[in-house]
């Protein structure tokens, strides 16, 4: 069994490079609403092909509890296999019953050693605010792991501002908003942000622009790189090198802050 305390200290001495790259939003597994197949050669080939040192990897989406329990042990087993390079991020349907659903994330943090969940307001048809998408919130606190959610496409609940009540009631929550309510969206990302210091802002899809902005404004210990599909990985990267970070600020925001929110140190 791999317990919780496995990544708070094994990783410590693979972490000790100056600047760490980790892709806080990567998947492996067959996602059944976009019909995509995040195979685990294309995540493999663009972790090396682009010198990732640690992927956060969660499985497409799914409905059903027994689809779900693979693609959990799948990510498990790889995160076994690159100990310290591979942590797993969990995503049951939060339509599951409540039972089952925690029985199952708790399984995940516990047995598996899995850093967070997610949450996607269009995939899964859920309101944040509703009492399926706040049992999310409310598990994710108990079980103290961080809550990412999808903002963006499917308004309107992907807006940012949608998950202001869930920054206020859970404030010692961290939740990550990912993509950063895109490109439409990205300013009211921001400004949730602002009001919110238990808000990060993981910027796959953002314009390299608004991610300088979140930087200046929110500064580099609340912004995150994140991929979300290996092809997209070089394009992201660009993005914070060629923006004119200096040095401190592209060590948060390419690893620092995801390894602090995340706790995989």
């Amino acid at each position: 069994m791999i317990t919780e305390g496995f990544h708070r200290s094994a990783c410590t001495n693979n972490l000790d490079k100056k600047v760490i790259v980790v892709d806080a939003h990567a998947h492996l597994g067959y996602d059944y609403v976009f019909e995509h197949d995040f195979n685990l050669q294309n995540l493999l080939e663009g972790i090396e092909r682009n010198n990732i040192d640690v992927s956060i990897v969660q499985p497409g989406t799914t409905f059903d509890l027994k689809t779900i329990l693979k693609q959990h042990n799948n990510i498990a087993k790889l995160s076994k296999k690159m100990q310290c390079r591979i942590f797993g991020m969990a995503n049951p349907n939060p339509h599951l019953p409540r039972s089952k659903y925690y029985k199952e994330l708790e399984r995940c943090v516990k047995d598996l050693g899995f850093v967070g969940v997610k949450l996607h307001p269009l995939a899964h048809a859920v309101n944040p605010n509703s009492s399926t998408g706040r049992n999310v919130f409310e598990i994710a606190s108990d079980l103290k792991i961080p809550i990412m959610v999808h903002t963006g496409s499917g308004i309107p609940w992907s807006l940012p501002s949608i998950l202001t009540p869930m920054a206020r009631d859970f404030s010692n929550l961290r939740i990550i908003l990912a993509h950063s309510g895109g490109n439409l969206f990205s300013e009211e990302a921001l400004l949730v942000a602002k009001n919110h210091p238990n808000i990060y802002l993981e910027t796959s899809w953002t314009a390299s622009s608004a991610i300088y902005r979140f930087c200046k404004v929110l500064g580099p210990d609340r912004i995150m790189f994140g991929s979300d599909h290996p092809e997209n990985i070089p394009t992201e990267l660009a993005k914070f090198r060629s923006i004119g970070l200096n040095q401190d600020e592209l060590e948060w925001c390419l690893g620092k802050t995801a390894i602090k929110v995340f706790n995989i140190r």
